[in-house]
């Protein structure tokens, strides 16, 4: 009964994001007067994924250990005690962890190299191509002035610019440069991937291989579209600009359940870096059998309420001397200790018991 209702209220969560969307993009292109009709398939592919990506990711939020860091994180985010510092370290994070890609680098250069240029190829794709399909973005010539291009958003006029400009020609193939962006990272992942043996050993196709080749696939298409119309006369551009959209939209369709998803799920990780901080500034829980402190007290108090949501139960027997205490409430060192007194009453009992036998 409970899964049903957090399915319940996922779904409803993706409707309405889905819902979002196709308003956003009806007011954006004015109506429709601005979106054009051969690009609907990519829409409603898009609307699908959003769908499908909020759907999920309410789903993954309604997990007891989800839930309680995506609250805490909030908390301790927002707390007016460390909100100046909070939003300091934010900014650096933000530049360090996303914008550079740091934690990927600690790991290996080739890896950080292929992952950079995949992210930046990506990320000016998406930031070029979905609001041109979705009409929030035109050009229009300029009236009385026919070598110049005007930018229209939203409907509203914002930039002007000469046809055969410089800068039009870097807007005009922004894809191109994020196709090639793209590729490289994807031969580079590819070959870290087939020389790095311990790579190889744990890697799966769907989880590895199909995103770097979906990703392949839709840029160098991109690209032979780019080539068929420039240089080629046009020639064989319907049959590319077909493969080119079945490319997309299978990505598009796919986003959600792949590996893609973790896009969605890692900004999430900047919350438990702040979790993690304030609960190092904050009270310490002190071990209940030696008294020394050994980690966050709000880290010890979450995860006992998580583990009672879950089903489980690790509180001890209460000894004569003292109150009931909880295994969490117990540092690493002393549970290792208390495991091996644990081994040694039951070793010690069974070989009592085979002397009366």
């Amino acid at each position: 009964m409970r899964i049903r209702a957090e399915k319940l209220k996922a779904a409803a969560w993706g409707t309405f994001a889905a819902g979002v969307l196709l308003v956003a993009i009806g007011m954006g292109s004015r109506s429709l007067a601005h979106f054009d009709a051969a690009l609907v398939a990519y829409t409603f592919a898009t609307v699908f994924a959003t769908f499908g990506i909020i759907y999920r990711y309410a789903m993954w939020l309604q997990r007891p250990p989800t839930a309680m860091y995506f609250k805490r994180g909030w908390q301790v985010f927002l707390s007016p005690r460390f909100l100046m510092r909070n939003l300091a370290v934010w900014c650096q994070r933000l530049v360090l962890t996303f914008v550079f890609n740091a934690f990927i680098f600690r790991r290996g250069r080739a890896r950080w190299g292929a992952h950079w240029l995949i992210m930046w190829g990506c990320l000016i794709a998406v930031a070029i191509t979905f609001p041109l399909v979705f009409g929030w973005i035109h050009f229009e010539t300029v009236p009385g002035h026919l070598d110049r291009y005007r930018v229209y958003v939203f409907g509203f006029g914002m930039d002007e610019f000469p046809i055969q400009s410089l800068k039009a020609f870097i807007l005009f193939h922004g894809l191109v440069w994020a196709a090639i962006l793209v590729i490289a990272g994807v031969m580079i992942a590819m070959y870290r991937r087939m020389r790095d043996h311990g790579a190889a050993a744990v890697q799966q196709f769907g989880e590895d291989f199909l995103p770097l080749i979906l990703l392949f696939a839709i840029s160098i298409t991109g690209l032979m579209l780019t080539a068929s119309y420039t240089w080629m006369k046009g020639y064989a551009y319907d049959f590319l600009a077909i493969l080119h959209a079945v490319t997309v939209i299978f990505t598009l369709l796919w986003l959600p359940f792949g590996k893609f998803f973790h896009i969605f799920q890692r900004p999430a990780q900047l919350g438990v870096a702040f979790y993690k901080d304030i609960g190092q500034r904050t009270q310490q829980a002190c071990c209940k059998r030696c008294g020394e402190p050994f980690a966050s007290l709000m880290q010890v108090r979450d995860l006992v309420t998580v583990e009672k949501q879950l089903g489980f139960n690790y509180a001890l027997r209460p000894s004569p001397e003292s109150d009931a205490i909880h295994y969490q409430e117990i540092c690493p060192k002393c549970r290792r200790a208390l495991l091996a007194l644990a081994q040694g009453e039951l070793r010690a009992a069974s070989t009592g018991q085979q002397r009366w036998q």
